[in-house]
């Protein structure tokens, strides 16, 4: 099961901001689309970093409500981790349950073709085992 498959479920399709967008338009839009993290974009369409719901309360605690007036570049990760479609879910679960993190942008031949989220990759894992059970149980009722 790879990466490509969860983006053809899915859509390609995904959140982004400007690194110069405030933290308060870029938290407008976690909230808005009931996201947990948007990718900050270059003009050329490159990834420079990306802003998620843990980046903007570490940043609250850091500098207060002032925070929502800085720019996302001030919070954002910069040495952004990402996957290609042909990685499978496991090598994507191991990546987000080793560095702690919960969305990875979708890379194709330097291109940005999307960005999957821990939960696309739990609900695909569930989706698998239950087809197994599933396939299991056919087995055992038909032998």
């Amino acid at each position: 099961m790879s990466v490509a498959m969860i983006l053809k479920d899915k859509g390609g399709g995904m959140v982004s901001a400007r690194p110069e967008d405030t933290v308060a338009a870029v938290c407008r839009l976690l909230a808005g689309h009931g996201i947990g993290a948007v990718l900050v974009l270059n003009p050329d369409g490159g990834i420079a970093g990306i802003l998620s719901e843990r980046d903007v309360v570490r940043g609250l605690a850091q500098y207060g409500t002032g925070l929502l007036e800085r720019t996302a570049d001030t919070l954002m990760t910069r040495n952004v981790m990402v996957c290609s479609p042909a990685d499978t879910v496991e090598d994507v679960m191991h990546v987000m349950t080793k560095r702690r993190i919960r969305h990875l942008p979708v890379v194709e031949e330097g291109r940005l073709v999307g960005m999957i989220s821990i939960g696309d990759v739990v609900k695909r894992r569930i989706a698998a085992t239950e087809l197994e059970a599933e396939a299991l149980r056919q087995y055992i009722a038909t032998g």
